[in-house]
């Protein structure tokens, strides 16, 4: 495209002088990142521009594929190249030019590699602080010496509990897990954890070598033969005779026959757990969690540390129990300590019940070793040192403390704990734990990029988060914000919207300026959600509600900060939960209510994908939740729970083959008269089989270069060109296309090359109307936001045929959707209703709540302040509650006038 074509399009204006409080402008020149063509842009320094447009429009290519990228590369020219092995780089944009451009900092909506001993405290750096507090200033028991910081960190040695090493948790396996059903025999795999295949048959046959009974029901073989098969630690090597009866086997034995081979025995629980450490395949791990039992670390009680470190408290609690404490809790007992107060005068009352419980087990102690009841305890009492170096390190170490938890309780993050595992946390909350990491790192004259901060945030919460981002703003610093909020978009000080469309129908600048500016530009599709019309708050749904055919109700709920909830779901509806960040509405909707409804239908809830990498360590504690279903299940036959899962780990997982279509794709290729010829089957058109993928990269379409002090290189590879496929596979063509130009084509060019074929487009038509038109059908699983892949799973249920009486749950679906897509969502949502489903949303977006048949909100507060049904009813309801965070911004998007 050239630069007049570009200026046709583009109807940005004029880079305007610069204001007094910008120190003038990034100027970009030729971006052509993914499907940027040939932009140039001028944007203010130390502002805060916020690029949006429809999801897939180019708005991160140009973000984050650009400006961030390009910053990064310039920074990594200065540092030496061996230190440059060590870092994750992202290759050079392609651009021609940007001047301007400050060092950048990205803060990007990523969970990175889940990990058990990854928290809130060390995400923050708040938990180093917190021990340095309790090493230098808590209160020692006599004669304890000194301990260091690195003693009160559960993933030091020094520190760690030496049974749980440093996990809180313990993991065995029990009869009962490894033999679910004690009813079938050895020989008909009662012993269910005991691995399938051969490697499981040739332990049973070890067991009839070694003159077990593998015929007998599990339940009535001796107890003293089911531990020693279950338990042992021994390992037996044995002669094995496959395929022979008992009674051949021992015939043979007698006679001395030469054996199959020499078979060498493991117990059932020392595999699982020896599997479990040391297996490096994810899905063998996950397979032998499932027989695994975790319970709290009976030594520590769950605090991950030995009991030298949990002897020493601050304020009467040691470093376990505080970390333990919600953020907001936590500042209130660190408050009166910045302030000089000496915090051991509300130690000394904790103490003294401390001291009582510390005697009364020193004395059973004692009676149990054979001792007499009477003589002096040992003095367990804390003795707190009153050294003005003491209150004057508290002080300090509290203000330092107080300043920053302040900022994450501002940013709506209080109901946190230190000790809360990142991996339970939300991509926003994690975004927004390392913005508040910057807030205090006072960096000056650095660009942030951030994307969508305000994702997983309710209204409430926004405002604070826009303060944060004015105060770096006000600190010398630049913001270039990826944003779908329209509130973010109109505080923006530079707006810039990336289309007017998605995929290649997107990739120009619409509309460079400030916000007010946008009105004109006819465009943009923000536009219009950006304006004051009434029509445009909605998001295009009829507000003609529907009424129940009946009711879900439950009772007694109890799971995280619920407790003992009741509530109620109508059926054959729209549903929107709603409530502020960690008032319980996930715990309710996510968690409580699927596992639920799964197990009053006999099955699990919605398994992770085979696929799925998670760290089974994460899975503790009592994943059942209390509470039962009262009414309403006979009106439901299936559960759809619809995440924001990755459809896939590896480049081979992709749009195509997720959805089912390519399965069709390759029957059309196979019946072609040239396929025939060749005796192809529809395996030969998959890249995964190795008859038709390319034989040097193997179906991936490209090699990996390794370059030694610089990032590694992705090329296409040299034999298929990008294709995937051999030239053999490559010669039969279906409409004068190969496999190849299928699997690049987009959504909306194959929904023209393959009208007609009822079975494709019927996958085809869901995806373009859900959205995902710009997406090309090979496009791998890793190039996929959250939400797009959540609406290709979304769109993957939807092409079924509708039976109605399914239950759909989706955990905020609007995450990372522009207004304009969000409307195409909910058209969708409201198309399965009408179909006789019922379909229950936990959301942020008060334009999605607005136009819902029932509308929950959960509150009124966060964690412990939260997990209560606020108010039930129909949305114009709801938003004349009082004492509900969401009405304010219910009556807003309602257009209602404030409640009296």
């Amino acid at each position: 495209m050239t630069k007049s074509q570009a200026s046709s399009v583009t109807e940005s204006r004029p880079a305007p002088e610069t204001p007094p409080e910008w120190s003038g402008f990034v100027r970009v020149r030729g971006a052509r990142e993914h499907n940027l063509k040939s932009v140039d842009l001028d944007v203010p320094r130390n502002a805060l521009v916020v690029f949006t447009g429809v999801s897939g429009s180019g708005k991160s290519s140009l973000a984050f594929g650009t400006l961030y990228a390009e910053a990064q590369r310039r920074y990594f020219e200065s540092v030496a190249p061996y230190a440059r092995r060590l870092i994750e780089q992202v290759g050079a944009p392609d651009v021609d030019a940007i001047e301007g451009l400050p060092p950048a900092v990205a803060l990007q909506q990523q969970r990175g590699a889940p990990n058990a001993r990854s928290s809130v405290g060390s995400v923050t750096t708040l938990s180093s602080v917190v021990r340095m507090m309790y090493s230098r200033v808590g209160s020692y028991p006599p004669k304890q010496p000194m301990l260091y910081a690195e003693d009160f960190s559960p993933n030091t040695v020094q520190g760690a509990c030496t049974t749980c090493h440093g996990l809180g948790r313990v993991y065995d396996a029990t009869e009962r897990s490894m033999v679910p059903d004690d009813s079938l025999t050895i020989r008909e795999r009662a012993i269910a954890a005991w691995p399938p295949a051969w490697h499981g048959q040739n332990l049973r046959d070890i067991l009839v070598t070694l003159g077990y009974d593998v015929d007998t029901p599990w339940r009535d073989l001796p107890r003293q033969d089911r531990d020693w098969i279950l338990f042992t630690d021994e390992q037996p090597t044995v002669p094995v005779y496959a395929g022979f009866t008992p009674k051949e086997t021992r015939a043979a034995l007698k006679r001395k026959t030469e054996p199959s081979y020499q078979g060498t025995f493991s117990g059932a629980r020392r595999y699982v757990l020896h599997t479990f450490a040391s297996t490096q395949s994810a899905l063998m791990k996950k397979r032998v969690s499932k027989y695994m039992i975790s319970s709290v670390c009976p030594t520590c009680n769950g605090k991950r540390l030995k009991p030298e470190a949990l002897s020493v408290t601050f304020a009467g609690l040691d470093i376990g129990e505080l970390s333990q404490l919600p953020l907001a809790r936590l500042a209130s007992l660190l408050e009166p300590v910045s302030r000089g107060d000496w915090p051991f005068e509300q130690a000394k009352k904790v103490g003294a019940a401390l001291d009582r419980e510390a005697r009364r087990a020193a004395m059973k102690r004692r009676v149990a070793a054979g001792g007499a009841r009477h003589g002096s305890a040992p003095d367990m009492r804390r003795t707190p040192n009153l050294s003005e170096e003491k209150r004057v390190a508290a002080q300090r170490l509290a203000i330092e403390l107080l300043d920053r938890i302040k900022t994450l309780i501002d940013l709506g993050l209080g109901y946190l704990s230190l000790d809360r595992a990142t991996p339970t946390l939300s991509s926003g909350e994690l975004q927004r734990l390392r913005l508040a990491t910057q807030l205090s790192s006072q960096l000056f004259g650095v660009v942030y990029v951030l994307d969508e901060p305000s994702a997983g945030l309710h209204p409430a919460d926004g405002d604070a988060l826009l303060e944060a981002l004015q105060r770096l703003k006000a600190a010398g610093n630049s913001l270039f914000v990826v944003e779908h909020d329209l509130g973010v978009m109109r505080q923006a000080d530079w707006l810039v919207d990336v289309g007017p469309n998605a995929g290649e129908a997107g990739g120009e600048v619409v509309y460079s300026g400030p916000p007010d500016g946008l009105s004109q530009v006819t465009s943009s599709h923000t536009r219009r959600y950006l304006s004051s019309d009434d029509d445009a708050r909605q998001t295009g749904t009829a507000l003609q509600r529907r009424e129940p055919r009946c009711w879900l109700r439950l009772q007694g709920v109890t799971r995280n900060n619920l407790h003992q909830l009741d509530a109620a779901f109508p059926l054959g509806c729209l549903s929107v939960v709603t409530g502020i960040s960690g008032s319980g509405k996930s715990s309710l909707v996510s968690q409580a209510l699927p596992d639920l409804v799964a197990g009053y239908l006999g099955r699990d809830a919605d398994a992770p994908d085979e696929e799925e990498e998670a760290d089974p360590l994460l899975a503790t504690g009592n994943a059942t939740p209390e509470g039962r279903i009262v009414d309403g299940m006979e009106r439901i036959r299936r559960l759809v729970r619809v995440d924001q899962r990755p459809i896939g780990r590896t480049p081979r997982s992709n749009l195509a083959t997720y959805s089912g279509m390519f399965d069709h794709v390759r029957k059309l290729f196979a019946q072609t008269p040239a396929a025939r010829k060749c005796r192809y089957s529809a395996g030969r058109f998959s890249f995964n089989v190795a008859q038709g993928r390319c034989p040097t990269c193997e179906g991936e379409g490209f090699v990996m270069v390794e370059l030694l002090f610089l990032p590694s290189v992705y090329a296409a590879c040299s034999t298929c060109h990008g294709s995937r496929y051999n030239p053999q596979t490559l010669k039969i063509r279906w409409r004068e296309r190969t496999i190849a130009d299928v699997l690049a084509m987009t959504v909306d060019r194959a929904c023209e090359f393959f009208a007609g074929e009822a079975q494709i487009m019927r996958s085809l038509d869901v995806l373009r109307a859900i959205g995902l038109g710009y997406l090309r059908l090979g496009q791998p699983a890793t190039e996929l936001s959250g939400g797009e892949a959540q609406r290709i799973k979304l769109a993957t249920e939807l092409q079924r045929a509708q039976r109605g009486d399914t239950l759909y749950i989706l955990d905020e679906p609007t995450t990372g959707l522009h207004p304009a897509d969000t409307d195409r969502l909910m058209k969708q949502l409201n198309g399965l209703v009408d179909a006789g489903n019922t379909v229950i949303l936990v959301e942020h977006d008060m334009r999605v709540a607005a136009g819902c048949d029932w509308l929950i909100d959960v509150g009124p507060g966060a964690g412990e302040d939260g997990g209560r049904i606020v108010a039930a009813g129909v949305p114009e309801m709801v938003a004349r509650q009082q004492r509900s965070r969401t009405a304010r911004y219910l009556r807003e998007a309602l257009a209602l006038k404030d409640a009296p």
